[in-house]
């Protein structure tokens, strides 16, 4: 049996998108059983997990357009799923707020598409999932870094360190 090549960038790059692709598949699929769209399902979420938000405040977790955003809170709004409020420090804004029927709509999804993307995880073990969480992390942040520096190149040290 042949040595290993090293792993480069361009090819770890393409195992990247493969993997993003099949997860997000099984992600999208998990949601549509549901009857939820997918911007719908993350505005749902992160009212459930982060209580009352506005539009913008859901708008930066999920990191979706603001018009994307505005017509998945009327469809939400007209299903009965979420309520709108006044703000009380913004006259402006207004808050969202799930309904009953919303909680019970997105526990119910929550639950589903966790249960299935535990399941095509399967295959990593807790210690696996912590490493490669932090190795993502870690070129996430780097890369972010990067752009936000629109794409003035950066060396590295060995050990992870910006120069």
């Amino acid at each position: 049996m042949g040595a290993k090549l090293p792993i480069d960038s361009p090819r770890l790059w393409l195992v990247l998108s493969r993997c993003y692709r099949a997860l997000s598949h099984i992600a999208e699929r998990s949601i549509e059983n549901a009857g939820l769209g997918l911007t719908d399902f993350a505005a749902l979420e992160a009212l459930l997990h982060k209580g009352p938000l506005t539009i913008t405040e859901i708008q930066g977790k999920v990191l979706l357009a603001s018009g994307s955003m505005t017509a998945a809170v009327d469809r939400l709004e007209k299903k009965g799923l979420i309520k709108r409020g006044a703000s009380p420090s913004d006259r402006r804004a207004k808050v969202l707020r799930l309904t009953p029927q919303g909680r019970h709509v997105v526990e119910k999804a929550f639950r589903q598409h966790a249960a299935e993307l535990e399941a095509a995880m399967a295959v990593l073990d807790s210690r696996e999932k912590s490493q490669l969480h932090a190795l993502l992390k870690k070129l996430g942040l780097f890369a972010a870094g990067l752009r936000a520096d629109d794409g003035r190149k950066e060396t590295v040290n060995d050990k992870g360190s910006q120069k």
